[in-house]
């Protein structure tokens, strides 16, 4: 069965985002987006854990559902399908032979008596009651020692392992690789998350990522951003099914025909939009490339600091592989066996883009409502809807936007230091004649 797997987000329990994830929106938006399979996020935190054991009942093996009290209509008009897979975040804060290291692993769980045991003994670290993301003092191969020793289908994944800050090869708090990282546990790792900065072609040039799998997901903080990466699997739909699929994706295990045929593809960024796509200071708005802070010796030119590192810069200081240059179809590029990968811009941004407002203001709201009844899904509109199709149910600017997407006809200015880059879809002087247009009606 083909599906859209999107296995990182958030809850209204944690830090910085939106009130209104609670799980009936998250199965309504789920399926507007086109995501089939979501993450519950959040499992440790202890009323998060209650709701989730309160309003979902299970489905296929590992996987859960909306109980049918609580679904929403969707605008369809039909009720979502969305099937839920126990996942959450950790944050690790830990010192390690005199060093301080700072990351964020993701866990996956098969069921929810396995939740009930990490809980349990996680609880036993730190509060978790706190943040749905726990910062915990707890040594990331300490971590995986509890997981993986509660149920052997337990699971724990490096989240956005590029993320300067708070990741497995982070600038400011990582390691240089999976071994110094997990220790023993390495051999345990099976899957990485690119996150928002980087896309799979990046990550394919360092050979030390062969044997784990590229998995892409939203790390949604609102629901408007689900989907915004995620996974495409063709695979049975359960637990054990997705994590099969996540593990024929390794570049390792993608010469045998069966493991091509389970894992399609990423949804991705363009990893220029990201955060901490380039380096900077974004007190001093300073953007640099990676050859531009080595000019500049990773010093801040106005306020004389160091600048933050950002992902493209320490991918080159950690690949042992030139640049790779993907084949590209429309948003699909492709390379040798490796999963291939979509590149898009959230719908709502584009469509932001089409009329230059901003992406809460309400005709933005209205003509994203008129695109889902019309096509269904987001990602269905963009991945398995014909030109012509679009051409007929969508507003000829809409239509032009979309295409011009696909063409790559982008301008892009890259994000850094926690600020996400600018893409623009149409000039200035595109913009301006979609103004006088506007006025005329």
């Amino acid at each position: 069965m083909k599906f859209i797997a999107d296995l990182h987000i958030h809850s209204k329990y944690s830090r910085a985002t939106s009130k209104n994830l609670n799980l009936e929106e998250l199965d309504r938006w789920a399926d507007d987006k086109g995501v089939l399979v979501i993450g519950t996020g959040d499992f440790t935190h202890p009323e998060w854990f209650r709701e989730i054991k309160e309003k979902l009942e299970p489905a296929e093996p590992g996987l859960l559902k909306l109980k049918s009290k609580y679904k929403l209509k969707t605008i369809k008009g039909t009720l979502a399908q969305t099937r839920f897979f126990l996942t959450s975040e950790i944050s690790s804060i830990y010192s390690r032979e005199g060093k301080c290291y700072r990351n964020h692993n993701l866990i996956f769980a098969p069921d929810i008596e396995t939740v009930e045991k990490i809980n349990t003994q996680l609880g036993w670290v730190g509060n978790l009651k706190s943040d749905g993301r726990p910062i915990l003092g707890l040594d990331v191969r300490e971590l995986a020692k509890i997981v993986l020793n509660t149920d052997p289908r337990a699971y724990i994944v490096p989240a956005h392992i590029w993320t300067p800050w708070f990741s497995m090869f982070g600038s400011m708090s990582g390691f240089d690789s999976i071994e110094e990282c997990f220790g023993d546990y390495a051999k345990n790792i099976f899957a990485g998350e690119t996150g928002l900065s980087s896309d799979p072609a990046m990550n394919w040039r360092l050979s030390q990522l062969d044997n784990i799998a590229l998995i892409s997901n939203s790390d949604s903080h609102s629901l408007q951003r689900i989907g915004r990466e995620a996974n495409i699997f063709d695979t049975e739909l359960s637990y054990d099914g997705i994590i099969e699929a996540i593990k024929s994706g390794a570049p390792s295990r993608r010469k045998e025909k069966k493991n091509k045929e389970k894992f399609i593809a990423t949804i991705e960024f363009f990893p220029e939009e990201g955060k901490y796509h380039y380096d900077g200071h974004r007190n001093c708005n300073v953007v640099f490339s990676p050859k531009e802070t080595k000019k500049h010796n990773g010093i801040c030119p106005k306020c004389g600091k160091k600048v933050t590192i950002g992902v493209m810069n320490r991918i080159e200081e950690l690949a042992d592989r030139p640049e790779i240059k993907t084949k590209s179809k429309g948003y699909y590029q492709f390379y040798d066996n490796l999963v291939p990968f979509y590149n898009l811009i959230p719908l709502d941004e584009v469509i932001a883009d089409v009329y230059n407002m901003g992406v809460k203001t309400k005709k933005v709201k209205e003509q994203y409502d008129k695109l889902i009844k019309n096509f269904g899904s987001e990602l269905r509109l963009f991945l398995d809807t014909e030109e012509d199709e679009i051409k007929r149910k969508a507003d000829s600017n809409i239509y032009s936007a979309i295409k011009a997407l696909k063409e790559k006809k982008l301008k892009i200015e890259p994000g850094f230091d926690g600020e996400y880059g600018k893409i623009s879809i149409f000039g200035e002087k595109t913009k301006k004649e979609t103004e006088v247009q506007k006025s005329l009606f």
